[in-house]
């Protein structure tokens, strides 16, 4: 089956079923589009998100399995309870959402480029501004040592990246992440696809129905109301 190209003009388009996604590459479902507030909003509800290289037209995927946490399944290792304990690190949230994405879009070590190009940092600069996107932030005095970004629609977090400079500090960071969101009610971050990393910290793979069943129930769902209120 050919891949639905969306129309970039018509920001509403609805997109294909995600079961319709292609299973090599894994969950690729369309091409093409916008990257607008109604789209990503649109897509993320129904498990979609976009992802391709700089240079490449808009790719869409949904893929089969999806990875996910559960808040209150995340593992802590005794190395890094000890970390916890330990860290001098100063955690924030929404305290500099463009430097987070700036610093997820960094090159990584043996990587030429970057998959966060000028237009997706846009676009979700422009999600933040209406309340959607958010940053976590861990900080040595004024300088970032880890961070990462994501969509939240209701109780459920999308995760988008993240970034370290520093030992252990992703780590910190996300656990202190998990916990807020638990502490704020929410039922699942979305990890998008199985890294060695997620899967150690307690996360786990759903089938896409399961997933989409989730979401239709929990992206309706409200928040704690202190959820993301400034700090």
């Amino acid at each position: 089956m050919p891949l639905t190209a969306l129309n970039p003009r018509n920001p509403r388009q609805a997109f294909p079923d995600p079961a319709q996604a292609l299973e090599y590459p894994n969950g690729l479902l369309a091409i093409g589009g916008c990257l607008s507030p109604p789209r990503l909003i649109n897509a993320y509800k129904i498990g979609v998100f976009p992802w391709y290289n700089p240079g490449e037209p808009i790719l869409w995927w949904s893929p089969h399995p999806r990875l996910v946490l559960f808040p209150e399944n995340l593992h802590l290792s005794r190395s890094l309870n000890k970390s916890l304990r330990k860290t001098t690190l100063r955690i924030s949230y929404d305290r500099d959402f463009a430097s987070v994405v700036d610093a997820c879009a960094a090159p990584r070590a043996r990587q030429n480029g970057t998959w966060l190009s000028s237009e997706m940092k846009q676009a979700y600069q422009q999600l933040h501004y209406q309340g959607y996107a958010h940053s976590f932030e861990a900080w040595n005095g004024d300088e970032l040592q880890a961070g990462l970004y994501g969509v939240a629609l209701g109780r459920v977090f999308f995760g988008e990246s993240m970034f370290h400079r520093r030992t252990d500090a992703s780590k910190i960071v996300f656990a202190h992440f998990t916990a807020q969101l638990r502490q704020w009610r929410y039922r699942m971050i979305d990890c998008q696809v199985s890294t060695p990393h997620l899967l150690s910290l307690g996360a786990e793979e759903l089938p896409r129905d399961r997933f989409q069943t989730l979401l239709a129930e929990w992206t309706e769902q409200t928040p704690d109301p202190e959820a993301w209120r400034p700090c």
